[in-house]
């Protein structure tokens, strides 16, 4: 049975030493492992990821392996050098402060990067070594960025998901990281990218776009032969679970401890790990500001602020916590009395009854990070709330801004904005705050962690599932092996070949995508065979004549414009004109003025725009626009306007490949017809052979044809495959003949 294996940095349970050098396991209550706990604890499923701890004694290994295979876990074991340049240096150093928008902070140390590499593949490794191919593979976050690909390329038809748990950058901020175009095509292994909000989505497709050159449409990218779907999936939170951790007697015991030792005294709450991302300095500014502009609060209200413990040895979160702490002193200094100070400050952790004690004590909650993925702090705030008293104020930094409306949203750049937002939360009629909290309490209820897990893992297995039912089956095995013996075992033969994209890859100057002796010489073999080979292109027919006209094969330009027939002249097909050209020429050229790097292609009733050459994303959307706009002056002049791979073509509706090609089918004998194509201009072909023949698609997108091959190199090989049959057949090659 085909099983889920999740992967992410850290396992839900870590490896940890005490006082005696023995090995303690203790369990994550983090969101994440609660929401996963149903999928890697059920059957043969598992997740693979870091314990922790650089563990190198074997026997110590056995008895982590052991105590994780127990779990449905899997251990991928770091050395110390690794943890400190992969997860410390490129993890935190390079990734995170560029996904934050703290650029200044990034450092671009070429060791950390290779060492990135080096244990991404690690993970792909230890995943390699148990993955079976119906198998649906589930990667986490922004450590592990390279796996996707790696995994892709090992096994190309495995479901692969991959979720961004912080946020994705601008385009402007994300191109400054040297590897950038990397990090990007790891990606691109996945069959889908999750982010938490639409907003860090729209910058990952557009830095895809610009950064990657690959075409996006709406929410797919085009890889290759391959499309990703990218999506929003705002996590949430196990609800059930903090609400009822709310009522629990170990909480409610707390709080009368905790209320017990301040009074009467009304509460702010803060909840962050020590990081630059979440605005703490700014937050204290506000807090001192509030002070000074409303001292009646002074001795009403406090603020309780716990700070966890994160990576304080470095020096930018060292020289963080200096900072807060001495904010916390002056202002405790400044306007504290004997019996009350504004700000609580822990630096440290709490279990989860102190958390949830604190989230019922709170009037007000202040989560005002500068840039968070989502920020689970404030919708637990929220879930604790039993009666639907309190106030949340939320930075619109924050992935959770975007879903708790109800919520009073600051920016929290803005000092004198949450100053303000402080005043007025603690002012908010209690009416107000019940009805707000009621709206934000059903939102989390609905979308909690349990509903994300649901709602990714069901549209990863659709989009596989519409993989494996797309019409197309790889041409590979038995399927190959009988095509090629249709062909042998055929008389008369006929093969339509595409050209650019099939034959030959694609140029970034079209003009220099001329055949190599390779394909000469392949194509000589095979027109001097049995039957007809007829190259159909939408190039122009000088081009194609001086390529390819000296071969023994037939040739079709310009989507059927033009045809010859092997020995012969050009002709063209009927009710042909080109008057049209001038009018939808200066659009084009309109379009060549504003968009540097495009051209146009002029050919005999046809005219291309190509954006080859053109800024990448820039010219896509130049694209568009020009698609729009000819549609438009076209409507009712029996023209075509087609989008092919980086070049908008118009042409007559009169003619197309399959209209060509019925014309070759009417006029000479077969008994083994063959085609093969690249893009949707093909279609036409595939549809006109329809059953009568074998078809066959370069690249995996949605086609008519039968079957699919990977890419020109695959077509050759399948080419020179029928040569070699043909040379083995005992039989004489027939005659070309013509309908009598």
């Amino acid at each position: 049975m085909s099983r889920t294996i999740i992967v992410s940095n850290r396992l839900p349970l870590k490896v940890f030493r005490d006082d005696n050098e023995q090995l303690q396991f203790a369990t994550s209550e983090g969101g994440l492992a609660t929401g996963l706990g149903s999928v890697y604890k059920k059957g043969d499923n598992l997740w693979i990821g870091w314990p922790g701890l650089a563990v190198e004694n074997d026997n110590d290994r056995k008895v982590v392996d052991q105590q994780l295979k127990a779990g449905n876990m899997r251990p991928v074991y770091l050395t110390e050098e690794e943890v400190h340049e992969f997860y410390e240096g490129f993890s935190n150093e390079t990734l995170w402060p560029i996904f934050h928008y703290f650029p200044s902070y990034a450092n671009f140390d070429e060791n950390h990067w290779e060492s990135y590499k080096k244990v991404n593949q690690k993970f792909c490794d230890a995943i390699l070594e148990i993955a079976r191919p119906d198998d649906t593979i589930w990667v986490h976050d922004y450590q592990l960025l390279l796996v996707p690909q790696m995994l892709r390329d090992q096994l190309p038809q495995i479901s692969i998901g991959f979720f961004q748990h912080i946020p994705f950058p601008s385009f402007e901020t994300f191109r400054a990281i040297p590897w950038r175009r990397e990090l990007l095509m790891g990606l691109m292994g996945a069959d889908l990218v999750g982010f938490h909000t639409f907003d860090d989505m729209r910058h990952f497709l557009s830095s895809v776009s610009r950064l990657a050159g690959m075409k996006v449409n709406q929410t797919q990218v085009v890889v290759g032969n391959r499309t990703v779907t990218v999506d929003a999936f705002p996590m949430g939170i196990d609800f059930e679970k903090y609400e009822g951790m709310a009522s629990h007697p170990d909480t409610l015991s707390q709080e009368v401890d905790y209320r017990t030792s301040i009074g009467k005294t009304k509460v702010m709450l803060s909840i962050d790990r020590l990081d630059y991302s979440k605005g703490i300095p700014n937050r204290l500014k506000a807090i001192e500001m509030f002070f000074d502009l409303n001292p009646q609060y002074i001795g009403e209200v406090s603020l309780f602020m716990i700070v966890v413990p994160s990576r304080d040895t470095v020096p930018k979160y060292r020289a963080l916590k200096e900072e807060i702490d001495l904010a916390v002193g002056r202002i405790n200094a400044k306007i504290g009395t004997v019996n009350w100070k504004p700000i609580h400050y822990f630096y440290r952790s709490f279990d989860i009854h102190s958390l949830s004690a604190f989230y019922r004590m709170a009037d007000v909650a202040l989560v005002t990070p500068m840039r968070d993925g989502m920020n689970l702090v404030a919708k637990e705030y929220v879930a604790s709330k039993l009666d639907n008293k309190g106030v949340l104020i939320l930075s619109e930094m924050a992935g959770a801004s975007k879903e708790l409306s109800d919520s009073i949203r600051i920016n929290p750049n803005d000092i004198h904005q949450l100053s303000d937002a402080i005043r007025d939360a603690l002012e908010m009629e209690v009416e107000v705050q019940q009805q707000h909290m009621a709206v934000m309490k059903q939102t989390i209820k609905r979308y909690n962690i349990h509903h994300w897990v649901k709602l990714f893992l069901e549209q990863l297995e659709g989009i596989k599932d519409d993989q494996k039912t797309a019409g197309a089956k790889s041409l590979k095995g038995q399927l190959r092996t009988d095509l090629v013996h249709r062909y042998h075992d055929s008389n008369e033969p006929m093969l339509f070949l595409d050209y650019d994209g099939t034959l030959s890859g694609f140029h970034h100057d079209p003009q220099k995508a001329t055949p190599d002796s390779q394909l000469l010489s392949l194509l000589t073999k095979i027109g001097n065979g049995k039957g007809r080979v007829v190259i159909i292109s939408g190039r122009d027919r000088e081009t194609l004549g001086n390529w390819l006209g000296h071969l023994p094969v037939d040739l079709v330009a310009e989507h059927g414009v033009w045809y010859r027939y092997q020995g012969m002249e050009w002709k063209k097909a009927s009710n042909m004109n080109g008057q049209w050209k001038e009018a939808v020429g200066l659009v084009m050229d309109t379009f060549v003025n504003r968009t540097p790097g495009s051209f146009i292609e002029e050919k005999d009733y046809s005219l291309a725009w190509h954006y080859r050459k053109a800024e990448q994303g820039f010219g896509e959307l130049r694209a568009r626009e020009l698609v729009n706009h000819l549609r438009y002056i076209t409507h009712g002049m029996n023209l075509q306007v087609l989008e092919g791979d980086m070049v908008i073509e118009v042409k007559s509706s009169d003619v197309n490949k399959g209209k060509a090609t019925n014309r070759f089918l009417r006029k000479f004998t077969h008994d083994y017809l063959f085609a093969i194509g690249d893009d949707w201009t093909d279609e036409d072909t595939f549809v006109a052979i329809g059953d009568k023949g074998d078809t066959v698609k370069v690249g995996r997108a949605s086609t008519e044809a039968t079957y699919f091959v990977e890419n020109e190199r695959a077509v050759r090989r399948l080419l020179e495959e029928f040569q070699k049959s043909a040379s083995e057949s005992k039989s004489e090659p027939k005659a070309k003949e013509e309908h009598s």
